[in-house]
């Protein structure tokens, strides 16, 4: 690894060898009867419905998760401002995502317990609501990138999570942009690709990748997010190859998101016995993506002794 040291993430702050993550906001609303059918996605219950997601934030906790994922992922002021907020509304918002979050951590007796709030910065594409974030190469400049991106990172880091999750990036144009804004607005962060097979969704080799991400002074850890878990092993020993730093590995189920049908399709393949397997390959972080709920992470905090 070249450049400064990464600084410390939860597990260097903890002491222990796995920090347990939560599972998917989307799934665990669903659940709870919400329609997310409207291209905020999420972001629509930080308005609509915020107790809601404290709800999902505290049985996330309550299974054992120790990093709470705000519900920023698709909440940005452009895609906000489109569905009729005025600015200022949209910037609240997106600041309330990380309120709600540390409300409901704080809530919570700590019996030294530690516990994190990630404030989830999602990659450009998740804003269309048409796919691209499994696709990348939007046509963009840095610049443009840059625009988009920034805002959005300084409205989180003013409400004061204790590090972003820099999460289902597609491709390496967008991870040089978040990259050098990460190192911008100084908060430590991990950097969480979404791949298919041995490239990333953009068709990119990891070990490019990873590379982008090697010498980021803000950047503790990096890894995969939202892939199939069989995918997350080989991804992972590429990335502490490359880099060094810790790793981060939370999947989906193992289905597939279909943008045309809006909806999730095959089967889900997410079994807890590989978790082991991806600690002994560095992964310091370990959770679920989508369709990846409160009983699978429960289930993660057994296997994994993060109790």
């Amino acid at each position: 690894m070249t450049g400064a040291a990464a600084p410390a993430g939860p597990a260097q702050i903890d002491g222990a060898p796995v920090v347990l993550l939560d599972g998917g906001m989307s799934n665990a609303l669903e659940d709870r009867g919400h329609d997310l059918s409207d291209a905020l996605w999420t972001a629509r219950l930080l308005r609509d419905a915020p107790a809601e997601i404290a709800a999902v934030h505290r049985a996330y906790f309550d299974a054992g998760a120790r990093v709470a994922t705000t519900a920023s992922y698709q909440a940005s002021l452009t895609g906000l401002v489109a569905a009729g907020l005025g600015n200022r509304e949209a910037q609240q918002l997106i600041g309330s995502s990380v309120t709600i979050a540390r409300n409901v951590r704080d809530s919570l007796a700590s019996n030294g317990t530690r516990r994190w709030v990630a404030a989830s910065v999602g990659p450009y594409g998740a804003t269309l609501a048409d796919g691209s974030e499994y696709r990348g190469h939007y046509g963009l400049s840095n610049a443009q990138l840059r625009d988009f991106h920034l805002p959005r990172l300084e409205l989180l880091a003013a409400a004061g999570p204790d590090l972003f999750a820099v999460e289902t990036i597609p491709d390496i144009d967008e991870a040089e942009v978040l990259v050098d804004l990460l190192d911008e607005v100084g908060l430590p962060a991990w950097l969480s690709f979404s791949i298919l097979g041995r490239r990333t969704r953009a068709g990119q080799h990891l070990s490019d990748a990873f590379a982008v991400a090697a010498s980021a002074e803000t950047v503790f850890a990096v890894g995969v997010n939202c892939c199939p878990p069989a995918d997350v092993l080989p991804a992972l020993e590429t990335a502490h190859a490359v880099t060094g730093k810790p790793t981060v590995a939370y999947p989906n189920s193992g289905e597939q998101w279909s943008a045309a049908a809006r909806g999730w399709q095959g089967a889900a393949a997410y079994d807890v016995g590989l978790a082991p397997g991806w600690v002994a390959a560095g992964a310091a972080y370990v959770g679920g993506c989508c369709r990846v709920g409160p009983s699978t992470i429960a289930a993660l905090a057994t296997i994994l002794e993060t109790e």
